[in-house]
């Protein structure tokens, strides 16, 4: 038996083989991964173009919105800007209202105290004054003044505040509200409406506003800036002060301020009047009514039945039937 070592080579047959089937593989995979590859390309790219659209269309979105926002934001800016402004302004002129206030309630405690001696001292007669006085009629206390009775202890002025009287007598209008006003040197109440009703103060409808200098000095300073709409005709302001401030206890009277009277019919409105300010069993009124016209549609026309012919007419009527007086003025300058 012959035995010995056996030549082995590496480079046979089968080495080779497994080798070559190696590098298919590897080729394979190669071609495969290569082959995938753009499919897998074309669906990220899709992917992410279709991402970026929407995040394109969510950035115009919101850049919209900011603008808008912007808009609202310079917008609320500039109002609250006002607003501060007006709030400045405002609490500038709280101050002023409550410096006046504090000054007229000091001035009207005063003058308060000073009238209230001269009315006792022009009550308290002396010996002297009582023998002189004796046998004289005694005074009444409705005795006129320029014709005008001046026994009421609350008044109320009803004035035209239309375009006429504003543009033509307006000066007039507050010099005679203070000669009236100085008519009555002390009462316990006054009231200020224009022809519709509507008052100089609303703060004090339908009360009564309390009687010192500095209060009437505040309502002729009221009217310089008074706009209240009118339709020139008082019965309005006439029916809401009767039906407002009659009191059974209270000797009231008005005064109206006018030119014109817009109504078509006098007769109406004396009897509506009458209902409302009925007499008593002595023939007097609830309340007496004056009346001063102010000439300025006449002024302008001379025509029969104008509507400041109609005014005259009405308020001589009511104001004879109403225990009052009516003043017709010759001219609308102060």
């Amino acid at each position: 038996m012959k035995t010995g070592k056996r030549n082995i080579d590496i480079f046979s047959l089968s080495f080779l083989d497994c080798i070559c089937c190696g590098f298919g593989a590897i080729i394979l995979l190669f071609v495969l991964s290569k082959f995938a590859e753009p499919v897998v390309l074309g669906e990220l790219t899709e992917a992410f173009s279709s991402r970026i659209r929407r995040m394109e269309k969510e950035l115009a979105d919101v850049r919209g919105k900011a603008r808008s926002l912007d808009r609202e934001m310079t917008t609320r800016v500039a109002q609250l800007s006002a607003e501060e402004k007006r709030l400045s302004r405002l609490q500038g002129d709280l101050s002023d209202l409550q410096g006046a206030f504090a000054a007229a309630r000091d001035d009207a405690r005063v003058q308060n105290i000073i009238q209230g001696r001269l009315a006792r001292a022009r009550q308290e007669l002396t010996d002297e004054m009582r023998r002189l006085l004796k046998g004289a009629p005694p005074p009444r206390a409705d005795s006129p003044v320029g014709g005008i009775p001046v026994d009421s202890e609350y008044i109320i002025f009803i004035i035209d505040t239309s375009g006429s009287m504003q543009a033509n007598a307006w000066g007039l209008v507050q010099q005679k509200m203070r000669e009236t006003l100085q008519v009555y040197p002390r009462v316990r109440g006054i009231q200020v409406m224009n022809d519709m009703g509507r008052y100089l103060f609303p703060q004090y409808r339908g009360r009564w506003i309390p009687d010192s200098p500095a209060r009437r000095r505040a309502i002729v300073s009221g009217l310089g800036t008074w706009r209240a709409f009118s339709n020139s005709s008082p019965v309005e302001g006439i029916t809401a002060a009767i039906n407002t401030f009659y009191a059974a206890d209270k000797k009231i009277s008005l005064y109206v301020f006018g030119d014109e009277f817009s109504g078509s019919r006098v007769q109406p409105i004396v009897d509506a009047i009458d209902r409302i300010n009925g007499a008593d069993s002595h023939g007097g009124r609830r309340v007496r009514i004056h009346a001063v016209g102010f000439p300025v549609v006449m002024e302008k026309t001379s025509q029969p039945g104008n509507t400041g012919q109609r005014f005259a007419t009405l308020m001589r009527i009511l104001c004879r039937r109403n225990g009052g007086t009516f003043v017709g003025l010759n001219g609308t300058r102060p």
